[in-house]
């Protein structure tokens, strides 16, 4: 028996939902709330689906009845009416966001996963201070290439000409995500001449490199006056040879002092390469960066643990320890050590021991490079390999522990090296 609208009125809920079948594959579904909602039963591609359409009285039966014979007219022509739906509900709310800030955080959202927690921050800094204040709120379908030019240009009226470039890649992105999801036609940042923007100049972060230079850096970082915290950052900071970000947010679940896994039982920091700076291919293939801890660097950790080792962060901030050192921490126990921006940076610390370990230690480039979480290929054109020269970055990592030692110490850094390894090699 088909069903009349006096039926849909006086349907009760009961203590489970329960259903009330009209014709066709169209029932009624009342719930224990009271809620009655129009529902439609079909097959498609050999499975028994439901479609949703409407809940009553928004939705008269008469009504009901008309959309459950059009999604059937759309059934007889191939088209699955539920997967169509879900699509125009999508479509229209894509179509619902169209300002240029809008569009930006649904891009950011979606990127987030993709991303470290410290880049993601930094582009939705840059686009809420530089970008959104002048044209987030437009239509992005209206936006022009001028208007992003002129926009871009503010930045660089301050000065900072790389983060105009960036801004620029990034605004490109947003545009691009608005074309390919149909609220774009174009990405107006494609238009711009290779003049539009003036271009930043290439410099390499600054670096101590010479023997006498880095025997008085290791002593000054050895006499820091500062926090016991900031100091073992510097300490540590040459023998480990990060960035600095992959440094300060060092957690304690990472280190393994004893070498109980495939380490060749030296001890480890095994780091995620989800946090590593290295070559996208070579972050999908997932695992660890391995760091190689000298005698020095456990010394120097193991003390520190003493402190910070009941949380999580090996360096926590002193205002939030739930949180990592700052950006600044290191670099700013340089500058109140007396190292000028132009002397020495935090990146430093990396060419210093690349350099160092080169054409001092004389060891293979190659090893250093790997530790430095470069793009190195090997001879079948693979990329990083977490346990390639593992044994030889060990052994590479305490040379350059002592030669820091010696030097500090006033001797002559590469015999001492040369002598220390050779009685290693005896006992």
């Amino acid at each position: 028996m088909r069903l009349s609208d006096l039926d849909c009125r006086n349907a009760k809920p009961r203590e489970g939902k329960y259903k009330m079948g009209d014709s066709g594959g169209l029932f009624l579904e009342i719930r224990p709330n009271g809620g009655r909602y129009f529902r439609w039963r079909y097959r498609f591609a050999g499975k028994d689906k439901t479609l949703t359409i409407g809940t009553y009285p928004k939705v008269s039966l008469a009504e009901a009845r008309r959309a459950a014979q059009a999604a059937r007219d759309r059934l007889d022509e191939g088209v699955d009416p539920g997967a169509e739906k879900q699509t125009d509900k999508l479509t229209a709310r894509l179509v619902a966001n169209t300002t240029f800030e809008g569009i930006a955080r649904e891009w950011l959202k979606r990127m987030r996963a993709r991303w470290v927690p410290t880049h993601y921050d930094r582009i939705e800094r840059r686009m809420e201070r530089d970008i959104f204040p002048f044209m987030g709120r437009r239509p992005i379908v209206e936006i022009t290439t001028p208007e992003v030019l002129a926009v871009l240009l503010k930045i660089e009226a301050r000065g900072a000409l790389e983060t105009a470039q960036r801004a620029k890649q990034n605004c490109s992105q947003v545009f691009c995500y608005a074309v390919e999801t149909g609220r774009a036609t174009q990405d107006p940042t494609a238009l711009f001449s290779s003049s539009a923007l003036s271009q930043p100049e290439k410099h390499n972060h600054a670096a101590i490199t010479d023997a006498d230079g880095i025997a008085g850096l290791v002593r000054s970082i050895r006499g820091y006056q500062g926090s016991y915290v900031v100091r073992a950052a510097l300490q540590l900071a040459p023998l480990v040879m990060l960035r600095p970000g992959e440094l300060r947010q060092a957690e304690w679940g990472e280190f393994d002092f004893e070498g109980r896994l495939d380490s060749y039982g030296a001890p480890m920091w095994r780091i995620p390469a989800a946090r590593m700076k290295m070559p996208k291919e070579d972050k999908a293939q997932g695992g660890v960066h391995m760091v190689p801890l000298s005698r020095q660097a456990v010394a120097i950790l193991q003390d520190l643990q003493k402190i910070t080792g009941g949380g999580r962060y090996v360096f926590p901030s002193p205002r939030a320890p739930r949180k990592p050192l700052s950006d600044n921490g290191v670099l700013s126990a340089l500058r109140r050590m007396g190292y000028g921006k132009d002397e020495m940076s935090g990146h430093g610390f990396r060419a210093m021991a690349r350099t160092a370990i080169d054409e001092q230690l004389h060891i293979d480039p190659r090893y250093a490079d790997m530790q430095l979480a470069h793009a190195v290929k090997d001879g079948n054109g693979r990329a990083y390999n977490r346990t390639k020269f593992l044994r030889e970055r060990i052994d590479m990592m305490q040379r350059w522990a002592d030669y820091l030692d010696a030097l500090a110490e006033g001797q002559d850094g590469v015999t001492a090296t040369r002598q220390q390894s050779d009685a290693t090699q005896v006992a």
